[in-house]
């Protein structure tokens, strides 16, 4: 699904979210910038976005990991108009089932990918397997704002407009129908840390982006 819209992700994302995303994802940069890692693996990296962001660090390895072919392939062609090649890795292989020994990387991240899951608790408990102890791992995924009227407005956006902007950007309707559908229905703040808490995740925190459209996770690892 995910190789029929990979020619259009990138605008995508930034039309949904009015370029907001831009701006998340810098902050998720900061907070891994504060840790000083070395290796840092970027899961549904898609084409490569985060993972490219992440050069900004001093990291000596970034890789970026995707179930989609489609998708590596745009991020790996943006990753050598950068000249990054020499950093940044993009690995076809299930984030389920990672090819990576225990405790490696220093900083795991995930954009709008964690929904994305089969199964969310297994997905997790393989990422915490691959974070060394003290590591970091943020998340950086939507939400549904619980105030009014960002509430209403939210509602209204998802079902009526969102549907539009992706029949404009792809013939693929399943695909732009189901990043919709799973958004709504993916577990966000204290669910969701009760869920990284259950798995064995520590220090997890929840921090609501632009009104609750979006929110930003962070935790660690014993």
């Amino acid at each position: 699904m995910f190789d029929t819209i990979s020619g259009n992700y990138d605008n995508l994302n930034r039309v949904i979210s009015f370029g907001i995303d831009v701006k998340w994802r810098k902050k998720v940069l900061q907070m891994v910038t504060k840790t000083n890692p070395k290796t840092i693996l970027d899961i549904a990296t898609g084409t490569g976005d985060l993972a490219i962001l992440m050069a900004q660090t001093k990291a000596d390895k970034i890789i970026g990991l995707d179930i989609s072919a489609g998708m590596l392939e745009v991020g790996k062609k943006k990753i050598a108009d950068k000249n990054l090649s020499n950093r940044i890795e993009m690995v076809l292989a299930d984030s389920e089932k990672m090819p990576f020994e225990d405790n490696y990387f220093d900083a795991i991240t995930i954009a709008f990918g964690v929904r994305n899951f089969e199964n969310l608790e297994v997905g997790l408990a393989e990422i915490l397997r691959v974070l060394k102890p003290n590591g970091v791992f943020v998340i950086l995924e939507t939400s549904v704002p619980d105030k009014t009227p960002y509430k209403q407005g939210y509602t209204f956006y998802s079902k009526n407009i969102l549907p539009i902007i992706g029949k404009l950007f792809s013939k693929d309707n399943v695909a732009y129908g189901y990043l919709s559908e799973s958004a709504a229905a993916f577990p966000y703040g204290e669910a969701l840390n009760n869920i990284l808490k259950k798995i064995g995740f520590i220090d997890v925190i929840a921090l609501p982006q632009t009104f609750g459209v979006a929110t930003i996770y962070s935790a660690s690892k014993k």
